[in-house]
């Protein structure tokens, strides 16, 4: 270990990433970054399917997937299924701090590799348990991939435009990451409580619960009044002028006017400041009432310049504006 890796916060925290393709890996990849050790265990045959996914690379076929989260990390085979393979997981956990696995629910139990065998090796040990479903429950033996999950946890159904069909929300490996970094924060916590107890503890996540919990007042609303939120396109209830614009030269930016603050700035950069004024615009309640108005005098404005010139206009005079780059 170099100085500068032994003045990482992480230092000398042991991780093994029994796991594959994304969620799980991910979490340790995180902590590998901050100086935590990570050893990759592999299937024998074949190694970890995330090598084959996504664009090939010069190096043994492995994908630029693979490369980015198996980075800082010292990959081992043991064919886990094998008392042989079993014994020596257990060497391993005996002299490691955390692990990380995204096996079926039930699997790592008949392998003889459950719970109560880890833990009597280990006390200490933290181990992050990713699933689809989590590992109790009706759903708990069911399959699942991020794009179930976001299925699942509703974002996939808000995506998209209100006259059409539920949309891919940008990636659909979103819930793997998003589950990767609930996963790293849970084994941090559960770090922070081993000094306090000595005792380590298992985190046990599901894929679906982090998009659940990124969904802003969705869950409240519904509890509330039983409102459902639907398929907003380019803009949100919530806000106006808050979306997509396209420039003059058929670029497109995002503007975001979450205040009636920010609306008074875009106003006088669009040079109407008049739109701010009390019997306008003034106020979220009246842009919302009015946001086809709002939203055709924003478009107006941005259609007459480049993306480069609106960007420009828009952090001159302090407006949230931003490029929508590929």
């Amino acid at each position: 270990m170099t100085d500068s890796e032994s003045e990482l916060p992480l230092a000398g925290v042991r991780i093994l990433d029994v796991a594959t393709f994304v969620a799980a890996p991910f979490a340790s990849t995180i902590l590998s970054e901050f100086g935590a050790e990570v050893i990759k265990v592999e299937n024998p045959k074949g190694g970890d399917p995330w090598r084959h996914y996504g664009t090939k690379t010069e190096r043994d076929g492995d994908t630029l997937a693979w490369m980015t989260e198996s980075r800082n990390k010292t990959s081992v085979t043991l064919d886990l299924r094998t008392s042989e393979g079993a014994e020596i997981l257990k060497r391993l956990v005996k002299v490691s701090d955390v692990m990380c696995e995204n096996f079926r629910p039930g699997t790592l139990e008949r392998w003889g590799l459950g719970w109560d065998v880890l833990s009597a090796v280990n006390p200490g040990l933290v181990l992050l348990r990713v699933s689809g479903y989590g590992q109790y429950g009706p759903y708990k033996d069911r399959p699942g991939f991020a794009r179930i999950a976001q299925a699942f946890g509703g974002l996939t159904y808000l995506a998209g435009m209100p006259d059409g069909p539920p949309v891919t929300p940008g990636s659909t490996s979103l819930a793997d990451y998003t589950s990767g970094l609930y996963g790293a924060l849970g084994i941090l916590l559960a770090l922070k409580s081993r000094d306090a107890t000595s005792e380590g503890q298992v985190i046990d996540m599901a894929l679906y619960e982090s998009i659940f919990r990124f969904l802003d007042e969705l869950v409240p609303a519904y509890a509330k009044d039983g409102t459902i939120r639907q398929r907003e396109g380019m803009g949100t209830k919530l806000a106006c002028p808050h979306g997509h614009f396209q420039t003059g030269d058929d670029k497109w930016v995002s503007i975001a006017c979450t205040s009636d603050k920010m609306f008074e700035r875009l106003s006088r950069v669009m040079g109407k400041p008049e739109l701010s004024e009390p019997d306008m615009y003034e106020t979220t309640a009246q842009r919302i009432m009015s946001r086809e108005i709002v939203d055709g005098l924003v478009t107006k404005f941005t259609r007459s310049y480049s993306q480069a010139e609106v960007l420009q206009k828009c952090n001159d005079g302090e407006v949230p504006c931003g490029a929508i780059n590929s």
